[in-house]
């Protein structure tokens, strides 16, 4: 099974990083951009059959470490 986790910034959490993609867009003509958020994506093959238990057990993985949630939200995808 593979697990695909999505993390980004809370709402409301500044990302000073997607300022500055924002601004270099714009400089380089790109002005339909309205806003720009940065995240990143973590790709885990997991060696289990059972999609709740693989669900759980990345779940406690974000909580654990790849997540910080405090500022960060994410969002857990299974595929078999």
């Amino acid at each position: 099974m593979r697990a695909i986790v999505n993390i980004q910034l809370k709402e409301g959490v500044l990302d000073p990083q997607g300022k500055a993609v924002h601004h270099a867009l714009g400089a380089l003509g790109f002005k339909s951009v309205q806003n720009v958020r940065i995240g990143k994506q973590v790709l885990l093959d997991l060696d289990q059959n059972d999609e709740n238990e693989a669900k759980e057990e990345v779940e406690k993985m974000c909580e654990e470490l790849l997540a910080n949630t405090v500022i960060e939200d994410y969002t857990i995808e299974i595929i078999s």
